[in-house]
């Protein structure tokens, strides 16, 4: 049996709220849905459907959260999964990202690209090389 420990969720730290959520939801389409917590709101950003308790309902999906940006905790790192690296790219230029580094191959895998979204964050985009038929 692995140790190994699978991602499960992710956390973007964010400046403008309304904003990130604006790029997310447009790019992504992600559901995102805002809640009280301690002196501020937690953002989360449904990626995956999720049953009336917020749990996933497929496995080895992952779901998120958006957060204020503070000094600690500030430089998010997570991939998302896309059907096309190239529609992603025009998708996210358009909604005011930036490439930072182009599409490059993982050979026999799959191809990525690395972006900075509208919040500076710099974000990673994966399309499998072989597809689900």
């Amino acid at each position: 049996m692995s140790n190994m420990k699978p991602v499960v969720h992710f956390e973007i730290p964010v400046d403008e709220r309304e904003r990130a959520k604006k790029f997310y939801s447009s790019v992504f389409e992600w559901s995102l849905e805002e809640m009280p917590f301690q002196d501020d709101v937690y953002t989360f950003a449904i990626t995956t459907p999720v049953d009336e308790n917020y749990m996933n309902k497929e496995k080895g999906a992952i779901n998120g959260g958006m957060f204020k940006r503070d000094n600690d905790l500030n430089n998010p790192v997570i991939t998302i999964g896309v059907p096309s690296i190239d529609e992603y790219v025009k998708k996210i230029e358009a909604a005011g990202g930036k490439v930072i580094v182009p599409k490059g191959e993982v050979p026999d895998m799959g191809y990525y690209a690395y972006f900075k979204d509208t919040e500076g964050n710099v974000m990673g985009i994966w399309e499998n090389m072989r597809k689900n038929t």
